[in-house]
């Protein structure tokens, strides 16, 4: 079993690749600005856990999974073309919510801030 280092490793490079495959070389509209945002590889090196998030989010997960999951044998032929590993993993596409939740957090810290600004000024005397 390889070292949780070299999982990682592989892991990334995985990434790099297909981040780089979907950005110039995947002609398919479905997959027009997605974002892969990490992979995780087992153990075994039996699975490779892809997952990706949208510009739009949650609203294109769907189709954006299925295009993945249709273009899943392309993915890894062309990946184990570019990454030297006796057997392959296969690639299990995953929708990652954290973007979302980023922004949702972020949106919710600013109006906070805007409300404390707002009590501030109102508390001070003229």
């Amino acid at each position: 079993m390889p070292s949780s280092l070299r999982l990682q490793r592989i892991a990334d490079r995985i990434r790099q690749e297909l981040s780089e495959m979907v950005i110039k070389e995947i002609a398919d509209p479905r997959l027009d600005g997605i974002s892969i945002t990490d992979v995780k590889v087992d153990r075994e090196l039996a699975y490779a856990d892809v997952f990706v998030s949208a510009i739009e989010g949650q609203i294109r997960s769907k189709e954006v999974i299925n295009s993945l999951d249709h273009a899943s044998g392309f993915l890894r032929k062309s990946l184990s073309d570019r990454i030297e590993l006796r057997v392959f993993p296969r690639l299990r596409f995953h929708w990652d919510p954290t973007p979302e939740r980023a922004d949702h957090i972020e949106t919710l810290l600013a109006s906070l801030r805007q409300e404390k600004e707002d009590a501030s000024k109102n508390d001070k005397p003229d």
